[in-house]
């Protein structure tokens, strides 16, 4: 397993660490200030969410890799499942592909979207799931671009997402079996699955991206009050390990969304205290 007492070069800011993904929240820093202030760091990536970049993606990427640092992603295609109109769906998922590629994003993360219009249960969202990606994914690769499952904390069952667990994205990857398709894997959503360290083996070589923060004992808004890495209950150097014995050598990227506290500190502060939990705490 890496050692990051003395290197933080593997770890990646996700902005939304700042509150850049909903409105009013986090201290408003154009991408350009969350650049110059990662980079001070010694930051050696950044994450960027879509409402952030607008038309000015390949300006955005270009300034990131002045700076010395690498665009590990991009968060996140609309949901793909879960809505009545797949044909804007995909539509508006081939623009974040684009955007990626033109933001030089090597990792396009892609939140499922929930249960299918007019269906009960999983069976056929996860099946149109995997058709609608098998559409996407040849696009991706004309443009470079991987695509990340993500599956998501069960509490999100309904609206948000169809997997749960790695074992259920890597299933969804095999039923596809498009070279660009992976899996990212977030502690929020991941940190309770007694059988995570069985479904990354399974998964080995599938794991394109690695999201960090910690899990609250006493959560209270199931969005928006995640813990920085340390705070809470998740045992975050085991499930690195695990992660990296899948294979997975890229970057750690905290993405903490905090509407009562993180967001609400000086984002000099946040990024500060994130360097010094990544190298006591991951």
């Amino acid at each position: 397993m890496r050692d990051f007492t003395n290197d933080h070069s593997a770890l990646a800011l996700n902005t939304a660490t700042l509150g850049h993904n909903l409105d009013g929240a986090g201290a408003g820093w154009s991408p350009e200030r969350v650049i110059d202030a990662c980079a001070e760091r010694g930051y050696g990536g950044i994450v960027f969410w879509r409402r952030e970049i607008g038309a000015r993606a390949v300006a955005i990427g270009n300034r990131a890799r002045a700076a010395g640092m690498q665009v590990a992603g991009l968060c996140r295609t609309p949901y793909l499942v879960g809505r009545e109109t797949p044909a804007a769906v995909i539509d508006e998922a081939r623009a974040s592909i684009d955007m990626a590629a033109d933001l030089g994003a090597p990792v396009l993360t892609i939140v499922t979207g929930g249960t299918e219009p007019g269906t009960l249960g999983l069976g056929e969202s996860v099946k149109r799931l995997a058709d609608r990606l098998a559409t996407l994914a040849p696009y991706a690769a004309e443009r470079g671009v991987s695509l990340a499952l993500e599956p998501l904390n069960p509490m999100f069952g309904g609206n948000r997402t169809c997997l749960f667990t790695v074992a259920d994205a890597h299933d969804v990857c095999h039923m596809v079996d498009a070279p660009n398709l992976g899996i990212a894997v977030d502690v929020y959503h991941v940190w309770w699955d007694r059988t995570l360290a069985e479904g990354l083996r399974q998964a080995r070589g599938l794991i394109l991206g690695y999201h960090l923060c910690d899990w609250l004992e006493n959560t209270r808004h199931m969005l928006l009050d995640r813990g920085m890495m340390g705070d809470g209950v998740a045992d975050l150097r085991a499930i690195r390990g695990a992660v990296e014995a899948a294979g997975y050598a890229g970057f750690c990227e905290v993405e903490v969304f905090s509407a009562e506290d993180w967001w609400k500190r000086d984002p000099s502060e946040v990024l500060d205290v994130i360097v010094e939990r990544f190298r006591r705490s991951c």
